[in-house]
């Protein structure tokens, strides 16, 4: 019963004891049918019955603590809620560091020299920073706009929370090529825009008539 209690956490709440008890019944001596001066015999078999209470004292104290937990810094100019505001971000940093490895493929990376590395990694980091600004403007342009939704996903399907992935994805098939002659300048061609791209632009601060020119 100790080692159940202790693997479901429980041996804290709950104390239990096994107590042995004596059961007796009473049987024939002899056979034939019982009478005045039948003797009968004893017999006694122990059972045991298991016993519990619970300790109502320390489910109380485990109670008021429930959803507490420490939370150990180094940044001592930060208060107690602005840390724990910084801890509740942490896991939108490492999924926006996760695209290291997933979008950008940067490991493995075959360079040797440290400051090459950290070059390397500071360009991603700089993909990042304009990745998560591009994001950010988009999301606050359509707040401001009041547009709920944009069609970013297949068939048409409403995104709500633009990625930079998705805009991207969306641009993809815009082409650009530049036609040349023997006289005159270069004649620029562009793929036409989709009402979705031109919505996009003009959400962000971009001219559609402009954009691949």
């Amino acid at each position: 019963m100790t080692e159940l209690l202790q693997s479901c956490g429980a041996g804290r709440w709950l104390s239990v004891e096994i107590q042995e008890r004596e059961q007796a019944s009473y049987k024939q001596a002899t056979r034939g049918r019982p009478g005045k001066q039948t003797q009968y015999v004893k017999q006694a078999k122990s059972r045991f019955d298991l016993h519990f209470a619970m300790d109502l004292k320390r489910v109380a104290e485990d109670k008021a603590s429930d959803g507490v937990f420490p939370l150990v810094s180094n940044a001592d100019d930060l208060s107690a809620e602005a840390l724990l505001r910084a801890y509740k971000r942490q896991p939108l940093v490492e999924k926006r560091f996760s695209q290291f490895k997933t979008d950008y493929e940067v490991a493995p990376v075959y360079l040797k020299e440290v400051s090459r590395i950290q070059a390397l990694l500071a360009v991603y980091f700089f993909a990042l920073l304009v990745q998560t600004l591009l994001e950010r403007e988009l999301r606050q342009a359509m707040r401001r706009g009041e547009v709920e939704s944009l069609p970013l996903y297949p068939e048409g399907r409403s995104c709500r929370q633009p990625t930079t992935r998705r805009v991207l994805d969306v641009f993809e098939p815009v082409q650009r090529h530049q036609l040349t002659r023997d006289t005159g300048s270069p004649e620029v061609l562009v793929t036409e825009l989709t009402d979705v791209q031109r919505r996009i632009l003009q959400l962000i601060g971009l001219s559609p008539t402009t954009y691949g020119h």
